[in-house]
């Protein structure tokens, strides 16, 4: 064995599920494509899911060129839920809320729409993006309420940040 070399640990068990622990409040569910006779169709809000909001307050559609970041955002009363479309996206969660039991740890999630997956991100969380391809990626952002112009619920940090303990 070579000097260094660490074992993997165990990232997902025999049936595909996941072994991470996600922060507290953060929910994840993977969904199926379905394959029609013209194409694929993915299921992207249930009620019965209990992932995302009650009810959705608005929708984007975003676009983040080749190796993009998008990094470091909040909101205090906002909840996001991310559904990647197109390429593969690094979403970075840094949960910095005073009561949570996951203060000061970190999630790395890895999205593609060849895993359909939704994440939802309850407000008091910092996260940040990253296309991971040579292409556009593309996601879709649906929250709990309307974007409100005149105050917008933004807090926003740079990606390189040393607030945060990570490094994109």
């Amino acid at each position: 064995m070579l000097k260094d070399a660490q074992k993997d640990q165990q990232t997902i068990t025999t049936d595909g599920k996941q072994t991470r622990t996600l922060l507290e409040g953060v929910k994840q569910k993977e969904v199926s494509n379905i394959i029609t006779r013209n194409g694929v169709t993915t299921e992207l809000f249930r009620p019965e899911w209990a992932v995302g909001p009650d009810k959705i307050g608005h929708m984007i559609h975003a676009i983040l060129r080749a190796g993009a970041i998008s990094a470091w955002h909040m909101h205090e009363h906002q909840m996001d839920t991310f559904f990647v479309t197109n390429g593969a996206i690094k979403l970075v969660l840094f949960d910095d809320r005073a009561n949570s039991s996951t203060r000061g740890e970190i999630n790395v999630l890895h999205l593609s729409r060849m895993r359909p997956t939704l994440i939802t991100v309850p407000p008091g969380i910092w996260h940040g993006l990253q296309n991971l391809e040579n292409l556009e990626s593309s996601f879709i952002n649906y929250f709990d309420r309307p974007y409100d112009y005149s105050n917008p619920d933004e807090w926003r940090l740079p990606s390189d940040t040393d607030n945060i303990p990570y490094r994109f």
